[in-house]
């Protein structure tokens, strides 16, 4: 396998995206944001057809940028993608690849008052852009979403609140069942701030000033920092952590606030955008560290008990951790693509 690029069958295209829903965000992050457009073999060549699409988005601390980044033997997902079509293995689909980055590593999907308007930015702009430049089938049963963690996470919630745009989703250990991926890491996030004196702030002002990731703490406290600004920002922005820095005992009604956007517990809600999808794909490691296989099967079996036929669920767990698993991507891929394809 060549260690570096290889030619497309297809043709990958990039842009940029001004987003007026992101313009000023209580972050200050940039409102021009990066996009990447895949179009398979062909799609010159018949200018009257049109495509199913596949939205697909990163994981915390990812941007688009790092879907070039090389392995060692391994390809990366836009070449694998492109090696899906060109082989005849799934019928031809856009691929878009969108970014939502923000200073603190991510957003997972949503609108908040601590980062900005992410939720609103993929459904209300980014869709309806690709749509008016692409050859897309602009309906719910032609278009997709997949992720993997804070991306698997995104892809689940997405079509349950927006069931108008999206009509299947591919989640690859996706943030779900959050007493088992996120109580964890609550006292080993005391533990670390016992070096700051209980305040995360000072953590963040010692993270910026120094190499990233260069210290024990950094990856657990920027997650939870990260989701806090997601699930229990106030309307002025700020964080609420749902656990107190210095005992560690749960804040109650902060936890509570977390536990409403679990996806395990959304889908009781959301029954009948749920029921709508025309094809899941759910799968996770067997040795996730966070536990995100244990959610992965919570939220299939949620899916069924709201009445979500089995029929339209690929439900797999295999012999792996939470990295290192971007082979799966493209399996998902190309199920997802013969579920959406007219």
């Amino acid at each position: 396998m060549l260690p570096w690029s290889v030619e497309f069958a297809g043709r990958l295209e990039e842009h940029v995206v001004s987003s007026e829903l992101l313009r000023d965000n209580p972050l200050n992050d940039p409102h021009e944001r990066p996009v990447l457009v895949y179009v398979p073999p062909g799609y010159d060549d018949e200018p009257g057809r049109r495509y199913p699409s596949v939205y697909v988005i990163m994981g915390y601390t990812g941007h688009v940028g790092m879907w070039g980044n090389r392995m060692p033997y391994r390809q990366p997902f836009p070449e694998t993608a492109d090696a899906v079509f060109a082989s005849g293995e799934a019928p031809p689909a856009i691929v878009v690849y969108v970014d939502a980055w923000t200073a603190y590593g991510g957003s997972q999907y949503l609108d908040s008052p601590g980062m900005g308007r992410y939720h609103s930015y993929l459904c209300d702009e980014i869709v309806p852009w690709v749509d008016a430049r692409y050859r897309t089938l602009d309906a719910p049963e032609h278009r997709a979403i997949s992720g993997k963690s804070s991306g698997g996470y995104g892809a689940m919630i997405t079509p349950m609140l927006r069931p108008d745009l999206f009509g299947a989703l591919a989640t690859h250990a996706g943030d779900a069942l959050f007493e088992y991926c996120y109580l964890a890491e609550f006292p080993k996030c005391v533990r670390h701030l016992r070096k700051y004196d209980g305040d995360i702030w000072r953590w963040w002002e010692d993270f910026t000033s120094r190499a990233s990731f260069t210290k024990e703490a950094d990856m657990d406290l920027l997650n939870i920092l990260g989701m806090a600004l997601c699930y229990s920002a106030r309307d002025d922005g700020t964080p609420e952590l749902p656990f107190d820095p210095v005992t560690g005992v749960i804040r109650t009604d902060v936890w509570e606030r977390w536990l409403t956007f679990d996806p395990v517990r959304m889908a009781p809600r959301h029954a009948d955008a749920l029921r709508s999808l025309r094809a899941v794909w759910i799968d996770g490691g067997t040795r996730d560290e966070w536990f995100l296989d244990v959610g992965a099967q919570a939220f299939r079996d949620a899916l069924l008990d709201v009445g979500v036929s089995e029929d339209v669920i690929h439900f797999e767990l295999f012999d792996a951790g939470h990295g290192g698993i971007d082979y799966r991507y493209p399996l998902a891929l190309s199920w997802i693509c013969r579920a959406i394809a007219p």
